[in-house]
């Protein structure tokens, strides 16, 4: 039995094209990386989580360049998301 395989090309995912599709996703802080305070959101019951503003999108990306702007005081799960797995491929798909 043969199964036919049918690869689609994925176009190189880069800084200068990623459209930062991931910086709307919620992102826990679980560890102390130096996020500062201002882009910390603190919940009822005391979980932090990244700040977002008002459209939906991370309060540390810069709008103008779409970059993350604490970049190496990011939070952890921002550290394990890396650009072009298939993770970030899906939320691509998704909002592009």
């Amino acid at each position: 039995m043969n199964i036919k395989v049918k690869n689609l090309p994925v176009s190189e995912i880069l800084c200068s094209n990623c459209q930062a599709c991931c910086c709307s996703l919620e992102v826990r802080i679980i560890s102390d990386t130096g996020v500062p305070y201002q882009h910390i959101y603190v919940d009822a019951y005391g979980n932090e989580s990244m700040r977002r503003l008002d459209d939906g999108k991370c309060s540390a990306l810069n709008r103008d360049t779409l970059m993350c702007s604490i970049y190496e005081n990011r939070p952890w799960v921002c550290r394990e998301f890396e650009m072009g797995s298939y993770e970030c491929i899906d939320e691509r798909n998704e909002k592009l």
